[in-house]
């Protein structure tokens, strides 16, 4: 959001908070909303819609995007999930809101949603993530290759178009700090890996080295910025210069700030 609201993100006064009806979109929108007003957004350039899961029908909600970006510069901040995207994003194209006009930033779209389709409609706006396939460093590459190798390998659907994304990134990295516990540990005992792990570091695909806090367990990761490319990559177009400390309680949330970092709920 900061980026939609600097000069290169395109100086977005008004947001259009549009997301899948469930808790995620709505726990996002709640610490987006938060935000935005300690920035001084007024409640009224903020819009907030939810839609059902597998919902297609996105004309009128496009029509009032449209109508509210009469109001000043407006970006969309994007949690839709799953298949309700194409028809989202094909209905901006159908109503003629470019992402020049109304960017829309996402932030459950990325390289496997849209592998497959056509990303026509989709060239320009913006999603945001901890890694992309597209950047350039060794780790990532060999990272890539394996896995393009292994798709092929074992005859994947769709191995000829195979490609990386941040769950996988963060899937692969899990897995290896669970790895690297278990050997600091001796021991695949739940308790003293949990311990293990606590501080465990890691060089990433992303390119960072990534750290597991030794309090909430949370990864410290970079944020990146990608614009979505007529190939179905992202080109990254915005990045923080090092991981970010990971917050489990947004300070954003009045109350949150008395909460401490290794609060955990009990069953």
């Amino acid at each position: 959001v900061e980026y939609l609201m600097s000069e290169d993100g395109g100086s977005a006064e008004r947001f259009f908070l549009l997301g899948t009806d469930y808790v995620y979109p709505r726990t996002t929108n709640k610490i987006l909303r938060a935000f935005l007003i300690s920035k001084g957004v007024p409640e009224s350039s903020i819009e907030e819609v939810y839609t059902p899961f597998g919902h297609s029908d996105y004309q009128t909600i496009v029509a009032n995007i449209k109508k509210f970006s009469a109001g000043g510069k407006t970006a969309v901040v994007s949690t839709i999930n799953g298949d309700s995207n194409v028809p989202f994003y094909k209905e901006l194209a159908n109503q003629g809101l470019e992402a020049t006009d109304v960017p829309v930033v996402a932030f459950s779209v990325g390289e496997e949603e849209l592998r497959g389709i056509d990303t026509k409609p989709l060239v320009g706006h913006l999603a945001a993530w901890n890694y992309f396939q597209s950047v350039e460093n060794p780790v990532n590459e060999a990272f890539v290759s394996k896995w393009k190798a292994y798709a092929k390998a074992q005859n994947l659907p769709g191995a000829d178009k195979a490609v990386t994304n941040d769950p996988m990134e963060a899937t692969y990295v899990g897995i290896n700090m669970w790895a690297q516990a278990v050997e600091k540990a001796g021991t695949t005992d739940v308790g003293k890996v949990r311990d293990a792990l606590a501080g465990q570091t890691f060089e990433a695909p992303s390119g960072y080295t990534l750290t597991m806090d030794e309090k909430n367990h949370h990864l410290h990761k970079p944020v990146m910025i990608g614009e979505v490319q007529d190939n179905g990559q992202f080109s990254v177009v915005w990045e923080t210069e090092s991981p970010v400390r990971a917050q489990p309680w947004s300070p954003y949330i009045p109350g949150n700030d008395k909460k401490p970092d290794h609060a955990v709920k009990s069953n």
